[in-house]
């Protein structure tokens, strides 16, 4: 009995019309997010729904417009690397930001093994979300492409080799480095090692690539370790590049996580930072300026790199022309004390 009052109190469409003075069209029209309404109509109708308290039936809704109010984002990595690294709390905090104002929900969605990215893959063409956004993506990835020839609007963070994505967002990587190893050498450094990213990363390759533009433009050997954007890997790579080259003077750090590991190599070394070997990473991370010493690192607007994607993604999702679908950031060098 008091579930049948409660069903009974529940507003109905026809109530919020009576109420806003219109027809039932024109409240399905507001609800739907239709542009034939107009701003009258619009107030008329969002205060009934307000004063009602009513709910649309989000299942009728999306049998109606085939629209889900939810769009993922994918993200390549292990649930350790998502929660361990501040990259992606940035991405995720600049997605939410734009999202906001739409009324659109995110799921966030991890896939590792082959298994996960079929069940994934599976899903997200099922009909379940209204767009996709993926980052940290490696290699060859299929699921761009499986996307968008299912009708799912996609934006990368980032473009990996081998790719042609419809639209996708980064940051001009090639030149950031290229300006954190140009300062080196402009200190007088000539001992300059890199601690590079994964190669099937398009960040890995690009952030590799312009550490060489510069040493290949200043007539300096390169001396290469790699690593996996995690701290563990900048430890590791340091501690390889210093058995290969004790007289290493300087080293770029292809992200900050990087940068910390190899910090801590060196101060275990007895080496002095600045003094011995300058350190710069890249990012520009909340932990750069808590660092010992503070670390010098190439800016890049994470948060406004998610914003961006978001953006993009609502855009394809409305139908709109989008004229600029792949956008590039700027970077810039942030010097601290560690160069």
């Amino acid at each position: 009995m008091t579930m049948r009052r409660a069903r009974q109190a529940r507003p109905t469409l026809e109530e919020v019309a009576a109420r806003a003075g219109v027809g039932r069209g024109t409240v399905s029209r507001v609800i739907n997010g239709s542009p034939r309404v107009s701003a009258q109509a619009r107030e008329a109708v969002l205060q009934a729904i307000d004063e009602l308290g009513y709910v649309p039936n989000r299942a009728a809704r999306t049998l109606v417009t085939r629209r889900t109010d939810t769009v993922a984002l994918v993200v390549a990595e292990s649930e350790q690397r998502l929660f361990d690294e501040p990259y992606f709390a940035g991405i995720i905090r600049g997605i939410s930001s734009e999202l906001n104002a739409t009324g659109l929900q995110l799921l966030l969605a991890l896939a590792q093994s082959p298994d996960e990215y079929a069940r994934l893959e599976h899903y997200l063409t099922g009909q379940h979300v209204d767009g996709v956004l993926l980052t940290s993506l490696h290699g060859d990835d299929p699921l761009p492409a499986k996307l968008e020839a299912s009708g799912v609007p996609t934006v990368l963070g980032g473009c990996p080799p081998g790719l042609s994505p419809v639209s996708y967002v980064d940051v001009d990587n090639r030149k950031g480095a290229r300006l954190a190893t140009e300062y080196l050498l402009e200190k007088g450094r000539r001992r300059i090692a890199a601690i590079a990213g994964p190669q099937d990363m398009g960040v890995g390759v690009d952030r590799l690539a312009g550490y060489r533009d510069a040493l290949a433009a200043a007539g300096v050997p390169e001396l290469v370790a790699y690593g996996d954007f995690s701290e563990g890997s900048g430890v590791t790579a340091a501690a390889e590049l210093l058995d290969r080259a004790p007289d290493m003077d300087a080293v770029f750090a292809a992200d900050d996580p990087m940068a910390l590991g190899a910090m801590q190599v060196l101060h275990k070394a007895g080496l002095r930072i600045p003094d011995d070997v300058a350190v710069i990473g890249f990012e520009d991370s909340a932990r750069a300026p808590l660092a010992d010493p503070p670390l010098t690192t190439v800016h890049q607007s994470v948060e406004n790199m998610g914003r961006e994607m978001a953006r993009l993604l609502i855009a394809r999702i409305r139908g709109e022309r989008v004229t600029d679908p792949v956008v590039i950031l700027e970077t810039h060098l942030v010097l601290r004390e560690s160069a």
